[in-house]
């Protein structure tokens, strides 16, 4: 396929295209990811609304709101309630906010693959705009998508510290990685990977000071979570019958098979490789029977129900159309080959896949805690071949395009036919 089209003003227009086609989401109130519109609806709008009017009551009573995430960024959006902004004003602000993460991607994507041209690179940033759930949390203001943007900043300065070794960087990597966390907490778990990497880098009396530093930012959060007694994260999540809630949830079982099956489904387009999917099918023996015991073990302890919603699209296929597991059961055999494939491949990437599944510890599992988290990861933090040699073919790129746009497509079945 010709690419000569790749010029950054064609893609300056590619990018107005996107840009309108969110706006006009805005406009029609778009919801692909569904739970987007009633979560802003019945959980932040009423918050932000409060804390305009009463911050210090708001806050202090936080969690008899039955929210899940953080107040800060709803204490930002508070603010601007406060000085006169209407909520749709809001809302617009925060889609305008949510463009940084494609900002923040593509230079990180610029530092990993300095010698891969820009514009492809900038292609690749730009397919976000399709992101079922960049899009749903763009337009319906979501602590979720702006701790991800801390996030990903958290990475560029990252990746800057492993090309430069200045440690400069250090200090700027942990320090949007404890705004991320302070916005999303999910993302606080990645200071393991960090810690690990500068562990392997950094004398230790350096490394010390880091640690006091990341551990005095985060008495705030310790002492309105457990000396106040604000637990927000203890909120409830749906149960197996529509009067019963539950609130955490320990097993792992569940988390290793569902999480692992999304992960898998957003790496597809990835995948399409044929001497990956060589490889992958005639692997070492020992891949294979660590899948088959890792299924074995955690099917037995597995007990999530359709009831809770959310599981990712295997597990809610396989229970729609075959009223049980068994599918899911198969397609999260070739999820954890996969798995084990890239973890054997690099310690690096075992580390990640399991930061991604002790991160939830709540009941519920859903696409939008992965979408686009997945693809952010791959191209940045993972250490694998596939990833480099993604951009050794140019039309590698219409694969993501038209796995987002099959996504959509999926997204809109279900939200208004099943």
């Amino acid at each position: 396929m010709n690419f000569s089209f790749l010029k950054i003003n064609n893609l300056f227009l590619l990018f107005l295209v996107f840009y309108i086609s969110l706006v006009t989401g805005y406009v029609f109130d778009e919801n692909l990811n569904f739970g987007a519109l009633p979560d802003w609806e019945a959980g932040d709008y009423p918050v932000i609304n409060d804390l305009s009017l009463n911050f210090k009551e708001t806050l202090l009573n936080y969690e008899s709101y039955g929210h899940r995430h953080s107040p800060v960024y709803l204490i930002f959006l508070s603010l601007l309630k406060k000085i006169g902004f209407s909520f749709d004003i809001i809302r617009f602000i925060n889609l305008n906010i949510s463009l940084l993460l494609i900002l923040f991607f593509y230079k990180c994507l610029i530092i990993k693959f300095d010698r891969i041209e820009k514009s492809i690179l900038l292609l690749l940033s730009l397919s976000m705009f399709l992101s079922p759930t960049f899009r749903s949390l763009a337009i319906w203001p979501s602590s979720r998508l702006i701790g991800l943007i801390f996030f990903v900043i958290s990475i560029y300065e990252f990746l800057k510290f492993l090309k430069t070794k200045k440690k400069k960087y250090v200090w700027k990597n942990i320090s949007f990685l404890i705004f991320s966390s302070y916005i999303s907490p999910n993302f606080s778990v990645f200071i393991l990977f960090f810690g690990y990497h500068y562990w392997k880098n950094i004398e230790l009396k350096y490394l010390s000071i880091i640690f006091f530093f990341g551990l005095f930012c985060s008495i705030p959060a310790f002492y309105y979570l457990f000396y106040l007694d604000i637990n927000f994260l203890l909120a409830k999540t749906p149960g197996l019958i529509s009067t019963e809630t539950i609130s955490l949830s320990f097993n792992f079982s569940n988390k290793i098979l569902l999480i692992s099956s999304i992960i898998f489904f957003h790496s597809l387009p990835f995948m399409i490789d044929r001497k990956f999917l060589k490889d992958l099918i005639y692997c070492k023996k020992w891949n294979y029977f660590l899948a088959i015991i890792l299924l074995i073990i955690n099917v037995i302890f597995f007990n999530y129900s359709i009831n809770y919603t959310g599981g990712g699209i295997f597990f809610q296929v396989s229970n729609f159309i075959f009223d049980n597991n068994i599918f899911f059961y198969l397609v999260t055999f070739f999820s954890l080959l996969v798995l084990i494939y890239f973890s054997f491949e690099n310690l690096n990437n075992f580390l990640i896949f399991i930061i991604l599944i002790i991160s939830n510890i709540q009941n519920t599992i859903y696409h939008k805690y992965y979408d686009p988290l997945v693809l952010i990861l791959f191209f940045t933090l993972l250490n694998t071949s596939l990833n480099f040699k993604f951009f050794k073919n140019k039309t590698n790129i219409i694969y993501v395009f038209g796995f987002y746009i099959v996504f959509i497509l999926i997204r809109i079945v279900k939200n208004y036919f099943y």
